[in-house]
């Protein structure tokens, strides 16, 4: 009889071995967006919708549940954006995400509870309507003190300021974080800077960040523990990985964003590769090329070396189709004024002047040399 029992339970025991085990819930994560935008970001700047594509497109690729919240709830604008863009187009053909985006959820209305993870998109609304929002402060609160993950990047951080924890200190108090640095403030704000209570940098470090930065508008990710920020748009695909690791996943295989990798680019070359421009020459079509010009431009204004400024003016003379542009044109100019190569600077200002005889800025420069 004894072993009547045993192989019974034996039986019993094997069979329980064979019941698969009850797969597991997929994660889930809230994205946070301004209510701010109005105009498309004319009258008062919204969320930037590439940052949102760029984060939602890897948690979908991850198997990530997503929802969208914003501090009013409802449709809630994005700033300017191109809508041929593939970010744009993926979101486009995407009916699930876009009735999320038609119908934001009010932040006071999210149970924290219902999320491994929130995500704070930037755009300069992020500066206007998140760092004093009670709701918000309170979910992001909630979250990490129940072991979740807390991730924002660009303006997104300006969310976490004045979020407070259960034992009454900061948030970000002695960790390492960043976020979109005064010096992108300064070339990139487009005077909404000046309106702006704080500058995100500064106030950081105010609530006891270790403030962390990489050259302007290139990708940085600060993940300490639980908290990950990304300094800026460039940051986005990096800081969604890095979120998608924080949370115990494998990130998926996938093509980087074109931008993505022609930041990349931009970040050898200012590191000293001297390939990394070949790589553009050899395959113009992989990379970004207005964005390899534009970035010269800005990186010339805030060139503080000689090696700086000839960065700058290499990244401006590679791509031809980008030569016509006039304000291009004249920084290349007042680049190699800055580094006394008159010859070149005067040459450049006459052939824009022969085009448009009645550019005041390349005149009056024209008659420093």
């Amino acid at each position: 009889m004894k072993f009547i029992h045993l192989a019974a339970s034996i039986v019993l025991l094997a069979a329980g071995l064979m019941v698969p085990a009850a797969a597991e819930a997929p994660k889930r994560v809230l994205m946070v967006i301004s209510s701010n935008g109005v105009d498309g970001g004319e009258t008062q700047p919204g969320y930037e919708l590439e940052e949102f594509a760029h984060a939602y497109l890897i948690f979908k690729q991850n198997n990530i549940t997503v929802d969208v919240a914003s501090p009013m709830g409802g449709k809630a604008e994005p700033d300017k954006h191109d809508p041929q863009a593939a970010y744009a187009l993926a979101i486009a053909g995407d009916k699930a995400i876009l009735s999320k985006l038609d119908d934001t959820r009010p932040l006071a209305a999210v149970d924290p509870s219902a999320y491994d993870a929130v995500f704070i998109v930037g755009g300069k609304g992020a500066m206007f309507d998140l760092p004093d929002h009670q709701p918000l402060q309170r979910l992001i609160a909630d979250i990490y003190d129940s072991g979740g993950v807390v991730s924002a990047v660009c303006h997104g951080p300006a969310a976490l300021v004045n979020v407070t924890l259960s034992d009454g200190r900061y948030l970000v108090d002695g960790k390492s974080v960043n976020g979109f640095t005064n010096q992108e403030e300064t070339l990139f704000s487009k005077g909404w800077a000046s309106k702006f209570d704080f500058l995100l940098e500064d106030r950081l470090k105010e609530r006891g960040a270790r403030f962390e930065a990489a050259p302007m508008m290139l990708s940085h990710v600060a993940r300490d523990g639980r908290l990950i920020t990304g300094q800026n748009p460039a940051s986005t695909p990096a800081v969604a990985e890095a979120l998608v690791r924080a949370l115990g996943l494998t990130p998926a295989a996938r093509e980087p964003f074109r931008d993505e990798t022609t930041y990349d680019l931009i970040a050898r070359f200012l590191d000293g590769d001297a390939g990394a421009l070949t790589a553009y020459e050899q395959a113009p079509d992989d990379y970004n090329g207005a964005l390899l010009a534009l970035y010269g431009y800005y990186f010339a204004q805030g060139a503080t070396s000689p090696e700086a400024t000839r960065q700058a003016i290499a990244l401006m003379e590679l791509v031809p189709a980008m030569q016509e542009h006039a304000q291009l044109q004249l920084q290349m100019a007042r680049a190699y004024k800055q580094l006394d190569d008159t010859a070149k600077a005067r040459a450049l200002l006459q052939a824009l002047l022969d085009r448009k005889p009645d550019f005041a800025q390349a005149r009056a420069l024209l008659d420093q040399l």
